[in-house]
């Protein structure tokens, strides 16, 4: 008989997302669709993290209901529960104490080169510690897995790197444990929203929710920047800078996109038209993702059954991390000697 061949253990890749309600166009662009495709392929744990989101100015009596509307858009675009584990932040407390572990070897100076520290803690008249310490939650939250990898947008590439040198840095003090974990960068790229300008964000209103139905899709999408050149219906476009035409490129049949190239640069058709080609592609890309979110909306304990399995297995492996650094740095002290 001929040997089998040993099956290699699935790389385990760890991400999050803020509890913000209903996902949205740039969350699925961005992130959600690559967490789907990524579940046959590594081990996945998917984090709500809303320990991050008591930072903002959320409130937080609208925190619960923000979390479970998340939990929602997740498994209505498709993450499997069978496939990956999908939890709360806040459930899994070892997060937490891993965090505080990490104080104690995380660099007080990169923390404060932190692009979003900067940015942030001019809002601030008095800054708090969390926003400093946010990143070294962020890398308790990867590590306390030991993921071997984290999908990230560019604006995640500081952190990840921060993360990467917290486990170095932890490794050689108290011995080689934490993985620098690599990371994966989305094809995708920035997701620029429908004003043509800034990042898609919900709070700019600048995107539209996986769950619109077709009316409200073309209620935002009709709005959408064009190339600012083709002020007239007949002025020739550029889709290479139109950023409708970007969004086509993700969305829309590929068989189609030659013909809306074409229409665009000779004045074929106009702005509008084109807008209400890409409001189809929304609508139908999101179709199924309504439909699943209509079930689990009328099921929410089973959502909450969901997201407690979860935080059961992640607990198992956080648990097991947690105990071994704790020993390392010689918390354990009823260990006999």
């Amino acid at each position: 008989m001929k040997e089998q061949k040993k099956k290699e253990p699935r790389k385990r890749v760890l991400s999050g997302i803020q509890p913000t309600g209903e996902a949205h166009l740039g969350n699925y662009l961005g992130a959600l669709r690559q967490w789907v495709h990524m579940q046959d392929e590594y081990e996945c744990f998917y984090c709500i993290v809303d320990q991050h989101a008591i930072l903002g100015d959320g409130d937080p009596l609208d925190l619960p209901r923000r979390t479970l509307d998340m939990a929602v858009s997740l498994l209505a675009v498709g993450i499997d529960p069978e496939k990956s584990t999908l939890f709360v932040q806040s459930d899994v407390p070892e997060h937490l104490e891993l965090a505080w572990l990490f104080n104690t070897v995380a660099p007080v100076g990169d923390l404060e080169r932190m692009t979003q520290y900067k940015d942030k803690s001019m809002r601030y008249e008095s800054i708090p510690v969390g926003l400093l310490n946010y990143p070294v939650l962020q890398a308790a939250d990867i590590l306390i897995y030991r993921a071997d990898a984290v999908p990230v947008g560019d604006d995640q590439r500081q952190h990840l790197e921060l993360t990467r040198e917290i486990a170095r840095k932890w490794n050689a003090c108290y011995g080689v444990y934490f993985p620098e974990p690599e990371a994966i960068v989305p094809e995708t790229g920035r997701i620029i929203g429908l004003d043509g300008e800034a990042k898609m964000s919900k709070s700019l209103g600048n995107t539209v929710g996986i769950l619109a139905n077709e009316d409200e899709v073309w209620s935002q999408v009709r709005r959408a920047v064009t190339d600012p050149q083709r002020v007239r219906r007949e002025d020739p476009g550029r889709p290479e800078v139109c950023n409708v035409y970007s969004l086509h490129e993700l969305l829309t049949e590929p068989a189609m996109l030659p013909d809306i190239a074409e229409q665009c640069r000779t004045a074929g058709r106009g702005c509008v038209d084109c807008k209400r080609i890409l409001s189809d592609s929304i609508v139908r890309e999101f179709g199924p993702f309504r439909e699943r979110a209509e079930y689990f909306r009328a099921h929410t304990n089973e959502v909450r059954d969901i997201l407690e399995a979860g935080a059961d297995h992640a607990r198992s492996v956080s648990g097991k991390t947690l105990a071994e650094a704790r020993s390392r740095m010689g918390l354990e002290w009823r260990e006999e000697l």
